[in-house]
């Protein structure tokens, strides 16, 4: 006999209570600052695996090293030309962009 406990919900069960449905205003916001917070960590992990501090990501790049670490930490909206010139110039990596 196969029982299920009601109060188990899923991902998506939680984020259409929390933040509203996808399509929502409040779910978009919600779902723009997670692919920031995102985005900043595909960089620090690049950095580190370019054995890169941020102070010298910064330097490369022309940038200074607190906005590196706002843009790590997601707490910062970068340009796609900033994303580009830190992820190519400054990382040596290639930037490929998908919308689906």
């Amino acid at each position: 006999m196969e029982t299920k406990n009601k109060s188990i919900i899923t991902f998506e069960e939680h984020l259409d209570n929390r933040y509203g449905e996808t399509g929502s205003l409040k779910r978009a916001e919600f779902e723009i600052k997670a692919k920031a917070f995102a985005i900043g960590e595909v960089i620090k992990e690049e950095r580190k695996l370019a054995k890169m501090t941020q102070e010298q990501l910064a330097a490369k790049t022309g940038t200074k090293k607190s906005f590196i670490s706002r843009i790590e930490n997601g707490h910062s909206d970068i340009q796609l030309s900033t994303l580009y010139r830190i992820l190519e110039i400054g990382l040596g990596r290639k930037v490929f962009l998908s919308i689906e």
